[in-house]
């Protein structure tokens, strides 16, 4: 198998790099888990030290890795660099914050368990596997890494075959930055190799972002070996507008929401649901500015919407687009492919969807919108829950009863008001339903790769 670094941009091969063998992946793990032992003993304070090196790296090669990123999948360049910045500021976050997190915990009154003393304590668990994804190839490994290297453990990662040289760099990162040997290795393999990783007696966890079968899989294998998994699948998220809103401030917002990575973000804004009272408006708007989206060359700084990563990746878009408008769903602008190179597909907005629509159930990986007209505020709630996925989502009020009766029914691993969903270090991340389980940053989310340990004392 192949891994290729491919240029979504204009479909050319940039570099191929061989995967690595059964032996060298048995090495690298070998290594990780020689690293864990180490870590493991070494002070926070020490881990730290290393951490702030490794992001300062990020840093002071913030350009040259953005050109990187997109030239691997397409992003557009400014947010390209913009990620590689979130991704050192996240990892000094957790060389701030790590060592409080994992404090212990004492119990108030340990008399109540017959104890002089009782407390819980945070204990690394050793190597973790990462299964990562190509739509942040560095936030999306780094919010894993930072946290569980700064908890005492190791890390090894799958990443997406679309993006090895992300990947390779990854793979040195935190030993450049001081780390042992090994604390974090990359393993170049296809997604068929990912089940005997799992069962490696040295692995003891797994993290997954990806699509819903990958992780229906990777759960399925970890149960198998019962070892802990974290999934952070896909996501339809809705986009709710109620009359109070500031409609112009929401559609921009929108349109930034859906269009962001060129419309390749689990955690985006995929569905819009309108009241009624202010639909007209807000679709208006909404419609006017995805017309005026400049699509084209990622590298170019006035680029906003860049190419598909991949060719599979614009062919679904399509398929699902084509579904709508066969079942007579109204194209308000969009739905074509530009001429050219690359694997670039139009900002599209589509109205009227017929229930049996792909689009109504399916998540739009691209940037697709798809616009929905509520009468009142349960029927924004009712078009809102009826997806199988559960990551997060928003609403636009500024009634502050409306407010707290959509966030309390709102199936979503979290609620944005007044605002679009974005990933912070501060802030637990994660979904419910088929969009996985487990949370990723902030206590939480280090606390994920930890054993809990009771200590009782007579």
């Amino acid at each position: 198998m192949a891994i290729a670094t491919v240029n979504p941009t204009t479909g050319k091969i940039e570099m191929i790099i061989d995967p690595h063998s059964s032996a060298e992946v048995d090495a690298r793990i070998g290594e990780a888990a020689a690293a864990a032992r180490l870590l493991r003993t070494t002070t926070f304070a020490k881990r730290a030290e290393w951490m702030r090196v490794a992001a300062d790296i990020l840093d002071a090669q913030a350009p040259g890795l953005g050109e990187l990123i997109t030239v691997e999948m397409g992003k557009p360049i400014a947010q390209s660099i913009a990620e590689v910045e979130k991704s050192a500021k996240a990892m000094r976050f957790y060389a701030d914050h790590s060592e409080g997190f994992l404090a212990d915990i004492p119990l108030a009154e340990p008399a109540t368990v017959n104890a002089s003393r009782a407390w819980t304590r945070y204990e690394p668990l050793g190597v973790i596997l990462a299964v990562m994804p190509w739509n942040y190839p560095l936030w999306q490994v780094i919010r894993f890494a930072a946290p569980a290297l700064m908890a005492g453990n190791a890390g090894v990662l799958k990443h997406a075959s679309n993006v090895p040289q992300a990947a390779l760099f990854l793979d040195t990162l935190f030993e450049r930055g001081g780390f042992p040997v090994g604390s974090f290795r990359t393993l170049l393999i296809g997604g068929a190799d990912v089940a005997a990783v799992v069962a490696d007696p040295r692995v003891q966890a797994v993290t997954l972002t990806g699509s819903e079968p990958a992780g229906r899989s990777v759960a399925a294998l970890a149960g198998d070996h019962v070892k802990k998994a974290v999934l952070e699948l896909g996501g339809s998220d809705p986009f709710i507008v109620l009359p109070t809103a500031d409609v112009t401030a929401a559609a921009t917002t929108a349109v930034r929401a859906r269009i962001g990575n060129s419309g390749q973000s689990c955690i985006a804004g995929k569905r819009f649901i309108v009241h009624a009272d202010v639909y007209d408006a807000f679709a208006a708007e909404f419609t006017r500015q995805m017309s005026q989206l400049i699509v084209g060359d990622p590298l170019l700084p006035q680029t906003q919407v860049g190419p598909l990563a991949t060719e599979s990746g614009r062919d679904d878009i399509v398929a699902l687009v084509e579904d709508a408008r066969d079942k007579g769903a109204t194209i308000l602008t969009g739905g074509t492919i530009p001429d050219g190179p690359g694997w670039f597909y139009a900002p599209t907005v589509i109205a009227d969807l017929p229930d049996d629509a792909r689009l109504v159930q399916e998540e739009a990986f691209g940037p697709v919108a798809s616009l929905y007209r509520a009468v009142d505020v349960d029927e924004a709630l009712r078009i809102a829950n009826q997806t199988r996925f559960g990551l997060s989502s928003a609403v636009w009020t500024n009634d502050p009863d409306e407010e707290a009766y959509v966030i309390a029914r709102l199936d979503a691993g979290a609620v944005f008001v007044n605002g679009m969903t974005v990933s912070y270090q501060e802030l637990p991340f994660g979904g419910i339903k088929a969009s996985g389980f487990g949370r990723e940053l902030a206590a939480d989310g280090q606390r994920e790769f930890c054993n809990l340990k009771t200590v009782w004392k007579a």
